[in-house]
């Protein structure tokens, strides 16, 4: 891609970036935002899930990231989840990803397990914030020590033997992610799901080799990391998402996320996906605009490895000078992409991007930008 010099500083937003095998056509990237739009309840995405990602593809992201699929059934957030525990499921996925990389993005997937938030409720089904009742579809959580999130049952305190089936669990939908052709997949160790229940010394009271020095807690993550790098091919990227911090006394904070990136660096992890929070309720949040991306700049800058930046990102010369000024990497227009699927079209315009150089679908072209 050649970009004449009075468009763009040389370090922008649609410049593309490589990763292993993969080079993603710009630095604009859907983060991953949960749809709980699987009414059947058996985590198989569905039309609405192809309108909704293949149009943000068309509209110029350059990687589109799925939303948490669960590792197990009982890996959702809700039972509205999308999953990769079954083959059904990779069938289902085929034809989404491959509108994805038709419309010229990177088809990723995020991987997760939900731990204590499990069997939650959502816009659809109801009991938002609680537990789902056994006879509306809902279980029994799980988590590393028995401590419930806020308003919920609490967890089934994993078992050694448990933990090492959910290490296989995060392999074996690799594996299904290979099958149904996404190019680059991310773990969810963020939000106060499960791997990063374990990181969190608050929630996380085990005295066994899962807990009590950050070593021990890192080492979930690590270990999950491990088993899909190890499962993946050497030229697919592997994305890890991190809450930087938990925004609460004596928990997750920027120094441990920053020993965990320089671990996760030496593991084979390609970028690291830079959120806040999620842990508990209640915290008091700075939200405004950029408030994340101080924390992705400090990881990038303390542990020599790609970040991506998320936070109300939302006007194309914000995103431009995240970029521009070395904070991040990657910017991922999460909200703003919900209103505006052609987001990074319009932003190339903005930014002076010739029209050639706009990533609009050749059927489009007659609605560019003048």
């Amino acid at each position: 891609m050649s970009h004449s010099k009075h468009t763009k500083p040389t370090n922008g937003i649609f410049d593309p970036i490589d990763l292993r095998g993969i080079r993603v056509r710009n630095r604009v990237w859907l983060p991953p935002m949960c749809m709980y739009a699987v009414e059947a309840q058996d985590g198989k995405p569905t039309p609405f899930h192809f309108q909704h990602y293949v149009s943000r593809a068309l509209g110029g992201f350059g990687m589109v990231i799925t939303e948490s699929t669960a590792v197990s059934a009982e890996g959702r957030i809700s039972p509205n989840d999308c999953g990769l525990w079954n083959d059904d499921q990779v069938q289902a996925w085929k034809w989404i990803v491959d509108g994805i990389k038709r419309a010229g993005a990177v088809a990723a997937v995020q991987l997760n397990h939900a731990g204590r938030k499990a069997s939650s409720g959502d816009y659809r089904i109801g009991f938002e914030g609680q537990t789902v009742p056994s006879e509306q579809g809902g279980w029994q959580p799980v988590g590393p020590s028995d401590i419930a999130f806020d308003g919920m049952v609490s967890p089934h305190a994993l078992t050694t033997e448990e933990i090492h089936g959910i290490i296989a669990d995060f392999a074996a939908a690799a594996r299904r992610a290979l099958d149904a052709g996404f190019q680059a997949i991310e773990i969810h160790a963020a939000h106060g799901y499960l791997l990063s229940q374990f990181l969190d010394p608050l929630v996380n009271t085990r005295t066994d080799e899962y807990g009590g020095s950050l070593e021990r807690r890192m080492k979930l993550t690590l270990d999950v990391v491990d088993a899909v790098r190890g499962t993946i091919p050497s030229d697919m990227p592997l994305i890890v998402r991190i809450s930087a911090t938990d925004w609460a006394e004596h928990s997750w904070d920027l120094e441990q996320s920053v020993e965990l990136a320089r671990a996760l660096r030496d593991h084979g992890v390609d970028l690291v996906d830079v959120s806040t929070g999620g842990i508990m309720p209640g915290v008091s949040i700075p939200v405004e605009p950029n408030y994340q991306v101080p924390f992705a700049e400090t990881i990038r800058r303390e542990a020599r490895i790609p970040v991506s930046a998320v936070g109300l990102i939302t006007k194309p010369k914000q995103a431009q000078k995240i970029i521009a000024s070395g904070k991040a990497d990657v910017v991922e227009i999460g909200r703003a992409a919900l209103r505006e699927p052609y987001w990074p079209l319009k932003a190339a315009h903005k930014l002076g991007l010739s029209r050639d150089e706009i990533p609009y679908p050749a059927a489009y072209t007659r609605g560019a930008y003048r």
